[in-house]
């Protein structure tokens, strides 16, 4: 089969690379129709997260069942699936508690010695306590399938972050960050019933798609002209609920000064950066919570899964550019150039 791999900054490759098998008896072999780049993907692509050569890359697809194991139960060949962006095993003390993200035998899609879902198929470790099965009709609905392919991350991620937010009816929301994520989490403060949702973001495109997505303000300004700008809009107090969804030092000191004393900041931005922004003794002062971390979208994909079946809940306009597998290292281009806001890779 053809999978992308990653062998230094900037040089991806579509190569050939033995077909998956089950290993184990409770493996199951994954063949995609749809994956997606991930901004969390241009770290590796940059050279800012470290790759062995050769290593796969790619976290997030659906696909149909090719083959499964002895002992996975719940699937079977055939059934359309969608992986979120861990596997996990659905058993241990951290799965039952619904942080898949911590599961004592889980890990990442594309690490070392493991498929990556930029591929045309994948092997699924606890494919039970892994994968979600979705409806057979929805494989010939190529407009859902968008909308399905985000549960595997942005989806969750973004509502991962609002309800660290406590995002909840009636609240007034900021969202720091106008990629899939942010985005993504304007949608989940909208379905969780915030009365005004806020976007910060400078590119019309994107900010375009928030006001679509529900945001009733956008804020173009950066830095401390932000901070301004969203003070203004919330009688100089800030929000209470607060997403970043970025990961800079910058956005993370903007997401602080946005809160509103007694406020809490949901951050699903993965770090980068030489600081984190953080000040402790200014979230102590302003009883300023912090929540968030790495999604546990798994747990979350049952709850989101019937609003996008329903047209309720749909992500999908954060794709704007569609690729096959060859046009795979064209897409990370696009994303690194910012000239494309999220890749769709259909197989």
């Amino acid at each position: 089969m053809r999978a992308t791999t990653i062998h230094a900054p900037y040089d991806l490759r579509v190569e050939d690379v033995p077909e998956p098998v089950a290993q184990l008896p409770t493996d199951a072999v994954v063949r995609v129709l749809r994956a997606c780049i991930c901004g969390s993907d241009l770290w590796a692509y940059r050279g800012e997260s470290a790759r062995e050569p050769g290593q796969r890359i790619g976290h997030e697809f659906l696909g149909l069942v090719e083959e499964t194991g002895s002992e996975v139960t719940d699937f079977r060949r055939g059934d359309l699936v969608v992986a979120p962006f861990m596997w996990s095993d659905g058993v241990c003390e951290y799965c039952k508690e619904g942080l898949t993200t911590s599961c004592v035998h889980g890990g990442f899609w594309g690490s070392v010695g493991y498929d990556g879902g930029q591929g045309e198929a994948v092997r699924v470790p606890f494919a039970d306590g892994t994968l979600v099965r979705l409806p057979e009709d929805a494989a010939s609905d190529d407009h859902l399938l968008s909308a399905l392919l985000t549960l595997s991350d942005v989806m969750g991620t973004g509502h991962h972050a609002a309800l660290g937010a406590g995002v909840r009816p009636g609240t007034n929301v900021v969202v720091v960050g106008d990629g899939a994520v942010g985005l993504c989490a304007v949608l989940a403060a909208v379905r969780l019933g915030a009365e005004r949702v806020i976007a910060l973001g400078r590119h019309q495109a994107r900010t375009d798609i928030a006001r679509g997505f529900g945001a009733t303000d956008v804020v173009a300004e950066r830095g401390d002209a932000a901070v301004e700008a969203v003070r203004e809009l919330t009688g100089g107090q800030g929000a209470h609920c607060v997403v970043e969804a970025v990961g800079t030092e910058q956005s993370m000191r903007t997401a602080v000064n946005v809160t509103r004393d007694g406020g809490a900041i949901g951050f699903v931005g993965v770090p980068h950066g030489s600081s984190t922004g953080l000040d402790l003794s200014v979230l102590f002062d302003r009883n300023i919570a912090l929540r968030g971390g790495v999604a546990p979208v798994r747990t979350y994909i049952p709850d989101l899964l019937p609003d996008v079946l329903d047209g309720s809940l749909d992500p999908s306009p954060v794709f704007d550019l569609t690729v096959d597998m060859d046009g795979v290292p064209g897409g990370y281009k696009a994303m690194d150039e910012r000239t494309a806001l999220k890749v769709m890779v259909t197989n």
